[in-house]
């Protein structure tokens, strides 16, 4: 990876710096004044003559990488960039001790980050700058960044090497500060709501709590599968049922699944549960979270998302499920009910679905296929089928539907919740249909026979409610794909990034051949199959 021309120059103009004297990585630099407070502070340079147009009583010390460099024989001007934004530096051969601007200029590039030390004045083009008395590099970068004009374009490497993204495109840290800003505010919100923070283990012994295909790992020790979470949900509840009656975990989930504009195989959620609460105060306490949200990062009501505008305004319109479909899928009434009828219609708009599904499931092809796109404005779709709802309580009114709602908001899922299952016999019979249902779904649950246990003690009426964090950080900051709210988001490897796997070796004479050589009975390594040959080729290599 140092083998391009131009990292190799560099590298020889680091060990110049070593040959001068100055280490190009030295320690306990501390960060200068920042590039936005220093225009700041002298502002009123601009107001002043053009021949008082400086001050050198006035002593600043900045930090920052260099972005631009224009030499103009004895003076240099540069641009360096820290977190406020860009200030531009002035040094010339008299200012510098004698001798120094002649190395220094032809050491610094693009991409180096220095310390320059010195006094404000304001150039003909009217732009406050620092002229240098003191010029140091305190990295010196070997990699060169990508040409100034075109940037840093292609996704896929943008994605790869972030660090390198947020270099060429300063407004990328804009989106993550306002993640974090999200975050933190979720967070408050709900610790001022009289929720607790809790944390609950990321490998679990049964993957639960939602419909997905798990990752799978070894624990060594206890010689037993592991499995990386794919929702905290049944580890929450039993909490609840150990007396905590508001708690919420703001966390990383694992699904083993594809990815596309929408989804990572991690990602992070807030669940929330919610004692002596039903899945209506959960959609009243959703749309509170929404207006601190917009008020926090001072959006307005309407913001837009792409080509849409989205209307944030509360209460968020309400609609059941069944009806969802009717009316927004525009599919006749006598279909929805009727499986056969359900199939057939599915069939002939061109999506495949399993026969032996049931109805419930059937139903949920239609909502996605016809419903959920149609969803712009923030929409609590409520009333699920029970088969898809594996966790959530049984409508008193109505037993095949489920006390639950999902939010929509320009036709993502945003949010999921309901009043959650308490009775341990219905709980039980709920996982064994899940367990057969794995035949024709692989992604059904798996019976977790001690959250069964746990319900036996007695949970109290309670409501829960999952946000992706993810996605609603998309909506807030007009993204469109989750990799561009994602640090680091999955990507698949390149050959480039790992080292090649060392070969085998015989441990006594160094054999490479692996045709002549067999694992060793204890411990790592090889040794040679011919052991005559073995000794002789140790001495060849000892001689």
């Amino acid at each position: 990876m140092f083998e391009n021309q131009y990292v190799q120059e560099r590298i020889k103009k680091a060990n110049t710096l070593r040959e001068m004297g100055l280490n190009p990585y030295p320690a306990g630099v501390k960060r200068g004044l920042l590039a936005k407070e220093f225009a700041e502070q002298n502002q009123d340079l601009l107001e002043k003559d053009e021949n008082q147009r400086e001050d050198k009583t006035r002593e600043f010390r900045l930090t920052g990488r260099v972005k631009l460099v224009r030499i103009m024989g004895k003076a240099t001007f540069a641009n360096i960039e820290d977190s406020s934004g860009t200030a531009q530096i002035y040094f010339t051969r008299d200012d510098l001790p004698e001798g120094y601007y002649n190395q220094i200029r032809k050491l610094i590039e693009v991409g180096d980050i220095i310390e320059a030390k010195g006094y404000p004045f304001v150039t003909k083009t009217g732009e406050i700058t620092l002229r240098c008395e003191s010029l140091n590099i305190v990295t010196k970068a070997i990699f060169p960044l990508p040409e100034k004009f075109h940037g840093l374009q292609d996704h896929e490497l943008r994605y790869r090497q972030r660090y390198l993204d947020m270099i060429m495109n300063p407004e990328v840290k804009d989106t993550f500060i306002t993640r974090s800003k999200i975050v933190s505010a979720i967070r408050r919100f709900f610790e001022e709501s009289g929720f607790l923070e809790v944390e609950t283990p990321m490998m679990h012994p049964i993957p639960g709590g939602a419909n997905a295909r798990p990752f799978i790992t070894h624990h060594n020790a206890l010689g037993v599968d592991r499995y990386l979470r794919v929702a905290p949900e049944l580890y929450l509840k039993r909490l609840i049922v150990g007396g905590m009656e508001a708690v919420f975990e703001i966390n990383r989930n694992f699904r083993n699944e594809g990815m596309d504009h929408t989804h990572n195989p991690e990602f992070t959620m807030i669940e929330f549960y919610w004692a002596y609460h039903t899945y209506k105060d959960l959609m009243d306490l959703t749309e509170k979270l929404f207006d601190r949200l917009l008020s926090e990062l001072e959006l307005e009501k309407k913001i837009q998302y792409g080509d849409l505008e989205i209307d944030f305004s509360t209460p968020f319109k309400r609609v059941k499920y069944l009806d969802a479909i009717k009316e927004i899928g525009e599919v006749p009434e006598e279909i929805v009910n009727d499986k056969e009828k359900a199939l057939a219609y599915l069939k002939e708009k061109g999506v495949e679905v399993d026969n032996n599904l049931p109805l419930g499931y059937i139903q949920a092809e239609l909502f996605d296929n016809f419903v959920e796109d149609k969803l712009i404005n923030p929409t609590f779709i409520t009333d699920f089928p029970i088969e898809i709802s594996p966790l959530a309580r049984r409508s008193d009114e109505n037993p095949d539907i489920a006390e639950r709602f999902e939010l929509f908001i320009a036709g993502k899922e945003i949010a999921n919740g309901f009043n959650e299952l308490n009775d341990p016999l219905d709980q039980y019979d709920r996982f064994k249909a899940q367990v057969e249902a794995k035949d024709i779904d692989d992604e059904a649950m798996h019976m977790d026979r001690d959250f069964v246990r746990a319900l036996g003690y007695g949970m109290t009426p309670t409501a829960g409610e999952g946000i992706g964090i993810d996605r609603l950080v998309m909506l807030l900051t007009n993204q469109h794909s989750i990799r561009d709210v994602l640090l680091f988001p999955a990507m698949r490897p390149i050959k480039e990034d790992f080292d090649e796997k060392p070969k085998k070796a015989c441990k006594k004479c160094g054999n490479t051949n692996e045709d002549e050589l067999k694992p060793a009975k204890k411990g790592k390594g090889f040794f040679c199959i011919d052991v005559n040959e073995c000794k002789k080729r140790a001495e060849e290599r000892k001689s």
